[in-house]
């Protein structure tokens, strides 16, 4: 029996998917012109700019996630183009970890938004209904779309031999994801003089780094653990996100933001800056808390796609 071509709507993903990816990666060499606008001599220079300043950090952090960006969505918008048949379990994968690390994003999104001056409640109760709209449901539906029989038998007809990363469950895929996403992300409080919360003490400059590296080194060891299945690695996930979660989230929650600020020993202007920001330690363990207990959930299901049963590569 014939089913309905979902090849245009593939397509039809797959075009913003690219451009978004080419955009990324142009605006991504771009941003590294910012270190010339802030340095001295540059119009927005004030003292103090320079490796350890909050804005140093920002500009670099953005043109990481520039490259991230292009990373991902330039292949997975070429796949979708060509109708390769590993768009549908990476893609999958991809949605999965937007529900877990979108929920940050809506935070302090919601944060701005109450705090924000001269905003009408009409545009508020908007962008909550758009903030809503990006989160849950265009996920949803495109989880559901993803999983369609006439999506998986699409792929199939257009690319009949498998690849090789469909032999993965999409959990196993989910996980290895997340954890190279914390290993990247983990380098960002090395910019702010090696900030690590260590279940109610802020490590600050050389010890907050090596902790830091400690992470990063340990998450990369989970990812190659997981993607060959090996049931050590559920375990070492499991107890390094419980532990994990229940670090950060007693350390902020017990910390003011001056505490916090003054351990990163911000330049001047920007510590003034900072004095008139509506945030406190206990916005902070919600704002990396949260994902951090979802992905630990998320590891704590997956614990049967986990075994010497499982094919290792």
């Amino acid at each position: 029996m014939e089913t309905k071509n979902r090849r245009p709507i593939l397509i039809i993903i797959g075009i913003p998917l690219l451009l978004i990816g080419v955009v990324a990666a142009f605006m991504g060499p771009l941003e590294i012109y910012c270190f010339y606008l802030f340095s001295e001599g540059g119009p927005f220079y004030y003292e103090g700019f320079g490796f350890g300043s909050f804005m140093f950090g920002n500009i670099t952090a953005q043109i990481i996630g520039y490259y991230v960006v292009a990373l991902i969505f330039i292949p997975l918008g070429y796949g979708h183009l060509k109708v390769r048949r590993w768009i549908r379990v990476v893609s999958l994968a991809l949605l999965r970890c937007w529900l877990v690390l979108g929920v940050p994003l809506a935070v302090i999104f919601l944060l701005i938004l109450v705090t924000a001056k001269e905003l009408s409640l009409v545009a508020i109760l908007a962008v909550l209904v758009l903030l809503a709209l990006s989160y849950l449901v265009v996920p949803g539906l495109l989880i559901r779309f993803y999983r369609g029989r006439k999506v998986r038998q699409t792929l199939e007809s257009r690319d009949p031999e498998p690849s090789w990363i469909e032999q993965f469950p999409i959990p196993i895929l989910t996980l290895c994801i997340l954890y190279l996403f914390y290993a990247v992300a983990w380098h960002v409080p090395i910019l702010f003089n090696g900030l690590f919360p260590l279940f109610g003490n802020l490590l600050f400059g050389i010890p907050g780094i090596v902790a830091s590296d400690i992470s990063i080194l340990l998450l990369v060891w989970l990812a190659w653990g997981t993607i060959r299945q090996r049931t050590w690695a559920w375990w070492v996930a499991l107890i390094y996100f419980s532990l994990l979660t229940i670090s950060l989230v007693l350390t902020f929650a017990t910390t003011s933001l001056s505490e916090v600020l003054a351990g990163m020993r911000f330049p001047p202007t920007e510590m003034e800056a900072f004095q008139n920001v509506p945030l406190e330690g206990i916005h902070l363990a919600a704002f990396f808390g949260l994902p951090l207990l979802l992905t630990t959930i998320a590891v704590a299901l997956s614990k049967r796609h986990f075994g010497d049963r499982h094919p290792a590569m």
